[in-house]
């Protein structure tokens, strides 16, 4: 049985939080985002850039999500300092005070977490903060984006912005829910090193994640 827990008009439209079982489920204009069933591509996602980086990173996650990027970055020993950049404010609220603080075991509240209320896109040409890493799973992938504002972000002039966000050795990391042979050959064009992994799901394709160093 599937509960409604909030509706709400948010950045990309609207916004539905729900309860399945006991999992939580956000669904975006109809289309389902994010869920609380797995999660282990979106732990990936950062334990692989932690591991790539020497020291005690400094590392930016792009979407918030259900909040298990945050979670693995804050339990990894090689992360220092993360800064989340998500736009929406009700899936703020929803991990800061809501039911998916449980998920990540009030990973907000722990003081190397800084949180941006921001589009991303928008962040990353207007900053001038830069990071060891940069974890980004803020659409279903490149061709599947959540808003068409973000599909500039995959495309060459994305990739030299976030590019020039990093540090030297910086590591990028790109989520998706499918496969891309274009984005492949888009990174390889303007990075030193990219690995493509690919995470099988209970069902259907399986997750992918993008590995780039500068």
């Amino acid at each position: 049985m599937t509960e409604v827990l909030a509706e709400v008009d948010g950045v990309c439209g609207q916004l539905v939080l729900r309860r399945a079982g006991a999992d939580f489920e956000v669904i975006a204009n109809g289309v389902f985002l994010m869920d609380t069933r797995n999660g282990e591509s979106e732990r990936l996602l950062v334990s692989v850039a932690a591991d790539l980086v020497p020291g005690r990173a400094r590392m930016l996650i792009g979407g918030l999500g259900v909040g298990y990027s945050l979670r693995a970055a804050l339990d990894h020993d090689g992360v220092g300092e993360v800064f989340v950049v998500e736009r929406e404010p009700a899936v703020i609220d929803w991990n800061r005070t809501g039911p998916l603080r449980e998920v990540h075991r009030d990973a907000l509240a722990d003081p190397r977490v800084t949180v941006v209320e921001a589009d991303l896109v928008r962040w990353l040409r207007e900053t001038r903060e830069t990071f060891d890493a940069l974890c980004l799973d803020i659409d279903n992938g490149p061709k599947w984006t959540v808003t068409a504002g973000n599909a500039s972000l995959y495309g060459e002039a994305g990739l030299d912005s976030l590019a020039a966000r990093l540090r030297p050795g910086g590591v990028l990391a790109v989520w998706s829910a499918e496969a891309s042979d274009e984005f492949t050959e888009r990174l390889r064009a303007r990075f030193n090193e990219v690995r493509v992994l690919e995470v099988p799901v209970p069902r259907g394709e399986p997750d992918v994640v993008w590995i780039a160093r500068v």
